[in-house]
């Protein structure tokens, strides 16, 4: 197995539940972009952004279609109005497609990569202990994958103390989550996209 994929797993299934669209082309390949929503056992909606290359596509897959994709998390930076921004997707290598009256869930994520930002921890008004942080993740032609990540209690606790470029290991599961920007031109709402952190190991030195 390719040691690069060992860094970097991720796998969802869920419902498509946009229409695709043309994302890039690059080599004459197209490349798709659509939104994946994932129910949690809470019964709370993941919607995820998915990039899907024509290559791997069973048919071209339509809106509704259940799925099931296996890839990786990538990073890259967007550039629109003079501002730049960070978009996470899973990049999709192999794609299953189901019956649309199945009804699939599936949300994991295993990557290794390198602290490469302080820790950020706070605790809600709940007192629930709560570390983001983000993991740089290195893959083929020299490229890296900036990875945001939120820890919670015992996980957390033991994530701010770590310093940058500490080798880290954590499964998960990708989420989104929406939150309030205040901007000047009022409150927005937006959506945050991170790994969520059921486990987390810091290579010893």
């Amino acid at each position: 197995m390719n040691k690069e994929n060992d860094k970097n797993k991720a796998v969802i299934a869920g419902r498509i539940i946009e229409p695709l669209s043309v994302d890039h082309v690059l080599y004459g390949e197209k490349f798709y972009s659509t939104k994946v929503s994932v129910p949690r056992l809470s019964g709370t909606l993941d919607i995820l952004p998915v990039t899907i290359p024509e290559r791997v596509c069973p048919r071209l897959i339509e809106m509704g279609d259940m799925v099931r994709l296996t890839g990786q998390l990538r990073s890259y930076n967007k550039h629109t109005d003079s501002k730049s921004r960070l978009v996470i997707t899973l990049f999709c290598h192999e794609a299953e497609l189901f019956d649309r009256d199945e009804n699939i869930s599936e949300n994991k994520i295993e990557i290794t990569g390198y602290l490469c930002k302080e820790a950020i921890f706070r605790t809600t008004p709940f007192l629930r202990e709560i570390c983001d942080i983000i993991i740089a993740v290195n893959r083929s032609y020299n490229k890296s994958d900036y990875l945001p990540c939120i820890a919670w209690g015992r996980n957390a606790v033991f994530a701010k103390n770590l310093p940058i470029g500490t080798q880290v290991s954590i499964s998960g599961r990708f989420q989104s989550r929406e939150y309030i920007k205040k901007t000047d031109f009022g409150e927005e709402t937006r959506t945050a996209y991170e790994i969520s952190c059921s486990t987390l190991e810091a290579e010893e030195k």
